[in-house]
């Protein structure tokens, strides 16, 4: 696979990084199936993914793991990034964030345990927490770094101001963020300051949850699946949206290509920090998602992708 050189953690890594959050949780959930994904992390391995993304809320904690248990031998080769700064209430099951100094701590601890590492090499602050000043859990991500436990520091779904501000504390490395055909709002600032400062922008759904695939119809989802009660996952909001589809198949045709190949190429196309972690837990999506990485698409192409009119529904 081609690779992309990040600065900000002087190494390359594979144009097209693996979300893994969906072997564990959040999507499909009644289909999950451990050994299975075992065999596509390893499968991953072999193609020339070396950004490999997770976090501490996934499952909860089975996901860390599980990913742990893949690429056991690999984590010099590889990139694993984790986050902590989400917590899970039990027994409602609802996410808050929690960005105090000693959660963040002991949280870090206990993801280094699951995935069987000695240092995590990309740690993520996976939400700020209103009722923590971003600097206060920021130094304390710091802290993790001068302890050893942490090679580099990322946010996730922020703005430029909280970048700026975290950034004059300590260096911001990577910035993920929901980025894709139907979510573009952060190539307004955030992907143009990475870009600047020599951070790694990670795409997380660069697939819009499935849709841009082609391949999820109407349907109902579970409860505990993500898309659930999602806006843009009502009949109406996804009938509405075959605009976009029509657009993506059209381009699709011309290079025969796949309408996800299409969608992760004008991520990647969106500049060369930007690495996109389309997640999946099935060997044939993972091997057309990478081959994505070797689309071109052409100035028409991506004037096209442009033109598209906005999504309908929040992303929320």
């Amino acid at each position: 696979m081609r690779e992309r050189w990040v600065q900000s953690l002087g190494r390359s890594v594979g144009a097209v990084g693996l979300g893994c959050v969906g072997m564990s949780a959040e999507y499909d959930t009644a289909d999950l199936n451990d050994e299975r994904s075992l065999l596509v992390l390893a499968a991953a391995l072999r193609l020339g993914i070396s950004l490999f993304d997770t976090a501490d809320v996934y499952g909860p904690f089975t996901n860390e793991r599980l990913v742990g248990r893949g690429l056991r031998g690999h984590a010099a080769d590889v990139v694993i990034a984790s986050k902590a700064g989400l917590v899970q209430d039990e027994p409602a099951g609802r996410t808050r964030p929690c960005g105090d100094p000693h959660h963040l701590r002991t949280a870090c601890d206990a993801s280094l345990r699951r995935l069987g590492v000695d240092v995590i090499d990309l740690y993520f602050l996976h939400r700020v927490d209103p009722a923590v000043p971003l600097e206060v859990s920021w130094e304390a991500m710091a802290g993790l770094v001068a302890a050893g436990k942490v090679r580099a520091l990322g946010l996730c779904e922020v703005g430029e101001d909280e970048l700026a501000r975290a950034h004059a504390i300590y260096a911001v490395a990577a910035v993920q963020s929901e980025l894709s055909l139907w979510t573009r709002g952060p190539l307004a600032e955030v992907v143009p300051w990475c870009r600047v400062h020599g951070a790694m922008f990670n795409a997380y759904s660069p697939l819009g949850r499935g849709y841009l695939t082609g391949r999820v119809g109407p349907r109902s989802f579970q409860p505990d699946d993500i898309r659930f009660g999602n806006p843009r996952f009502t009949a109406g909001a996804m009938a509405a949206n075959r605009v976009i589809l029509a657009v993506i198949e059209r381009i699709a045709r011309r290079h025969d290509a796949s309408l996800g190949q299409v969608s992760l190429a004008w991520v990647l196309a969106q500049g060369d920090h930007v690495v996109p972690i389309p997640g999946t837990k099935r060997l044939h999506y993972l091997e057309e998602n990478c081959k994505a990485a070797d689309l071109r698409l052409t100035a028409a192409d991506l004037a096209e992708l442009d033109a598209m009119p906005p999504a309908v529904g929040e992303r929320y």
